[in-house]
């Protein structure tokens, strides 16, 4: 069959199949799986006869939407916070994983660009960072303190300033998105560019390691969020920019909707982040190396199989599962 007859023979089923993603037709969840099933072997059929082709993208990405969507509709047994942390958040990352990739690109890219910005100018990190906090830093690293600013002020109106910071910092790397992801980038820019010039002046005065037992102590999780953060913002700006077969507005509710549930996800990670460097971090050049390693490159191990590898797994699970439906 010509790819144009296929189309012709098959366009209204799809275009209905996108009123039920969008909710404006309402289907069981038991129809779901039929509308699934069916779509699945439209691909497949357009996998096998027009590989490279348009529509095979597209069945592609309406068979993740409805995929989803049946998982969403079935009823919920489990307690809905679990659900939500444990298979919506995955089965989300798993369809836009793409944008996490894409961030992460970006976010080395510009921490790069404020390494070698400081490395060729002495005077970059005072202007990224502020004269009298790179004073102030100097002095702590003169006296063998590189981390002493994290021990200023007690240990729970610290964590608490933190946390609401980070958590203001992390919604503008989402909500800038709106803009079409170029807000998102210019904040993900700033803060990227911030690490990068940060890293090399504690370098630059032979304090890399004692800081990073510090720093990295927090940072994994606070830094891993703002790179998902960024891409949720991403998600929202593709959403607007590539609207692909929906009305423009439709596609903002969704990627809106769907890049939400992907930012508050970070939240926890967050606010965790917070509490360590508020009552973790100061203690860090007290405590045996061996910890130090331990905290962080646990949370590394977390944080990247939440985001990463997980996603895949819970994919992976719900897929078999539909097969014997």
């Amino acid at each position: 069959m010509r790819e144009v007859a296929f189309i012709k023979q098959n366009k209204e089923k799809w275009l209905g199949i996108e009123q039920v993603i969008i909710g404006k037709i309402k289907k069981n969840p038991d129809d779901l799986s039929s509308l699934y099933i069916n779509l699945v072997n439209d691909l497949s059929f357009a996998q096998t006869y027009y590989p490279k082709s348009k529509t095979t993208v597209y069945l592609n990405h309406l068979s993740s939407l409805i995929f989803q969507k049946i998982y969403k509709t079935k009823r919920v047994e489990e307690n809905r916070l679990k659900y939500f942390f444990l298979k919506e958040v995955p089965l989300l990352m798993y369809q836009y994983r793409r944008y996490l990739f894409y961030a992460f690109g970006f976010f080395f890219i510009f921490t790069l660009i404020g390494l070698i910005s400081t490395i060729y100018d002495k005077e970059f990190v005072k202007l990224i960072l502020g004269e009298e906090y790179v004073n102030m830093t100097i002095e702590n690293i003169k006296k063998g303190n590189p981390v002493g600013v994290y021990q200023q002020g007690s240990n729970w109106g610290g964590s608490a300033y933190i946390i609401m910071n980070n958590i203001v910092v992390g919604a503008k790397l989402y909500i800038y998105g709106i803009f079409g992801g170029v807000g998102t980038l210019f904040a993900l820019l700033q803060n990227s560019i911030m690490l990068g010039a940060f890293q090399y002046f504690f370098h630059e005065y032979g304090a890399l390691k004692d800081s990073a037992r510090g720093i990295w102590l927090h940072g994994t999780f606070e830094i891993f969020s703002m790179v998902v953060e960024a891409a949720a913002g991403l998600i929202l700006g593709a959403s607007i920019l590539f609207p692909k077969t929906y009305s423009r507005l439709n596609s903002f509710k969704l990627g809106f909707k769907d890049s939400f549930k992907i930012f508050l996800s970070t939240v926890p990670f967050t606010i965790v982040a917070g509490l360590i460097e508020g009552y973790v971090t100061r203690y860090a050049l007290k405590m045996p190396m061996i910890i130090n390693l331990i905290i962080i490159f646990g949370c590394l191990a977390i944080i990247t199989f939440y985001y990463f590898i997980y996603p895949h797994i819970v994919a992976k699970k719900l897929k078999t599962n539909d097969a014997v439906l």
